[in-house]
């Protein structure tokens, strides 16, 4: 093998394979009397962002948005999307594939994910909602958190199991 294709085999690839919406659910559990509300409704939005490897090199990366409009204690609508991508990731150093796959994959999903959701929630006869952007770094950072301290319970607990 000449030099220059090990060299060319080493590079770091990141390429996009695919950009697909994988799920979408609406619910109007309430329609059509919700419509003659006149109270503007509440809004809670849910994130989840997870990752996994299909082949060698090749992984999905999936960002899942929950919507949930309340007016009063009666639901309006309920939206949950799921926007995935296929990557090929491909000589990327071991401890930087999970930021990757955290931070870079969700940053490119997403806005078509926010997309998706305005336009089901303006079809479903609802004002739209403009989902604000995500520091997906922040938010990986966070679940990184979660992760060590349920694991730190987890070690607290055993060895109290143990004594």
């Amino acid at each position: 093998m000449s030099e220059q294709n090990q060299q060319t085999e080493q590079q770091p690839v990141f390429q996009i394979q695919r950009v697909y919406l994988k799920d979408l659910s609406l619910e109007q559990p309430n329609s059509p009397q919700i419509f003659l509300e006149q109270d503007s409704p509440s809004i809670e939005v849910a994130v989840d962002v997870n990752a996994e490897v299909l082949a060698d090199g090749v992984f999905e990366s999936a960002v899942t948005i929950t919507v949930t409009a309340k007016i009063k204690d009666k639901v309006a609508f309920l939206v949950e999307g799921k926007q995935a991508g296929i990557f090929e990731i491909r000589n990327v150093p071991a401890e930087q594939l999970d930021p990757l796959l955290g931070i870079g994959c969700p940053n490119i999903i997403y806005p078509y994910l926010r997309a998706n959701i305005a336009d089901a929630i303006t079809r479903a006869g609802f004002p739209p909602v403009h989902l604000a952007e995500i520091n997906f770094e922040v938010f990986y950072q966070q679940r990184l958190q979660a992760l060590a301290e349920q694991q730190d319970a987890t070690l607290v607990s055993g060895s109290n199991a143990v004594n």
